[in-house]
């Protein structure tokens, strides 16, 4: 079933743990072998994937040689050739990041905002705790470092290109939705108040509407409350991260391991975090953090969903264009052994026809011989006569 048949993902049914005991093949031994046991997709993948290798296509030695060629792809090997594959994608992530500049810059709609509404909005004006360049070393920075050390382990390069190609679409995509509706909706900030009137005192227009003397940069950042930009773009990063890691350990596999579950929720914990900071310092609304979360996590189930399979998914450990190399070197394998076979038995034909040939010939020769060496001569006969 392909994976963007949404069945997959409401109905349990298709859950690996459920089929599998549907059709009896769930009776695995669990062992007690330690801490390590749990995580031994990810540290012991080189022998996993050789097992997989040699179920594809038992009985093939030339199969499996080719097949394990595609675990060996580097990025010196096979990295410039995967990267110009997704040349429009990385361009297209450039006009991305072009857009989210456009969108910072531009002023968003300033919206109406009356002496009643002034009552919710004078909470004190605080600087972040987490500051805005820190945003990118935890959403991007850090789950690229653990994509490496992945890498580092296993050298898959179609899992270390798709894997930032798709945190990085996860984030900027999230950028682009949120500045567009931040622009879009120009709601006021908690700490407004203080933004538009620094020395506290209220000016208004003869419609009621304030008359804001504070910092330009600053109440036009007053004006940017929702969706909360810190959030959705934590949940984009961290969110991509937590499905990565949960595919890598197979963190679904129905053996109830708490310590997967717990290394792939930390993520998640961290971005929630962080929106919890946002509204503590007074920047958002409890609204703004919430839609923030629900986009960026979203966005990036989205974008993961578009290199890998699902988490629980059999096949979740890996990309789909590993199994789509898998499947083209197990194709060219197979045609080189049938290639191999039609020569072989060419030859054989070749050496049978041969061999008749010089059993031809030699019946030949011995029949002339015989025939030559079957009676007496005229004159034999004559001088016996005599």
């Amino acid at each position: 079933m392909p994976w963007w048949d949404l069945r997959s993902v409401f109905f349990f049914k298709n859950f690996r743990c459920l089929t599998e005991s549907q059709n009896g093949s769930s009776q695995r031994s669990e062992t007690s072998a330690g801490f390590s046991q749990l995580f031994l997709p990810l540290i012991a993948n080189r022998k996993n994937q050789q097992g997989r290798m040699r179920d594809a296509q038992p009985g093939s030695h030339t199969v499996r040689s080719h097949a394990m060629t595609v675990i060996s792809h580097t990025v010196r090997s096979h990295g410039i050739m995967v990267a110009r594959t997704h040349l429009n994608d990385w361009l297209i992530l450039v006009l991305l990041l072009a857009i989210v500049i456009l969108l910072n810059a531009i002023h968003p709609f300033y919206r109406f905002v009356g002496k009643g509404m002034m009552e919710d909005l004078k909470y004190p004006l605080k600087s972040n705790t987490v500051p805005i360049w820190a945003v990118p070393v935890y959403a991007v920075l850090l789950p690229m470092f653990v994509f490496l050390l992945i890498y580092f382990r296993r050298r898959d390069v179609y899992d270390l290109h798709h894997a930032i190609l798709g945190l990085l679409f996860s984030v900027l995509v999230t950028a682009v939705i949120t500045g567009a509706i931040k622009d879009a909706v120009g709601r006021p900030r908690p700490d407004f108040f203080w933004r538009c009137f620094p020395d506290g005192k209220e000016v208004y227009d003869k419609w009621g509407d304030v008359v804001c003397h504070g910092d330009k940069n600053v109440v036009k950042e007053g004006h940017k409350s929702f969706p909360s930009g810190h959030t959705s773009v934590s949940f984009a990063g961290l969110g991509f991260l937590s499905l990565y890691l949960s595919g890598k350990i197979q963190a679904f596999d129905c053996r109830g391991h708490v310590a997967k579950l717990c290394l792939v929720l930390f993520p998640l914990l961290l971005a929630s975090m962080v929106a919890i900071s946002r509204v503590d310092d007074y920047w958002h609304h409890w609204q703004d953090v919430f839609a923030g979360g629900l986009i960026g996590f979203t966005v990036a189930a989205l974008c993961y969903l578009q290199f890998f399979p699902p988490p629980y998914h059999d096949q979740g450990w890996a990309t789909y264009a590993y199994f789509r190399a898998l499947e083209e070197s197990r194709g060219a394998a197979e045609a080189a052994n049938r290639a191999n076979a039609n020569t072989d038995n060419t030859r054989c034909t070749e050496i049978q026809i041969e061999s008749r040939q010089n059993e031809r010939s030699n019946n030949t020769l011995t029949g002339i011989s015989l025939s030559g060496d079957s009676g007496p001569t005229v004159e034999d006969l004559e001088s016996g006569r005599r």
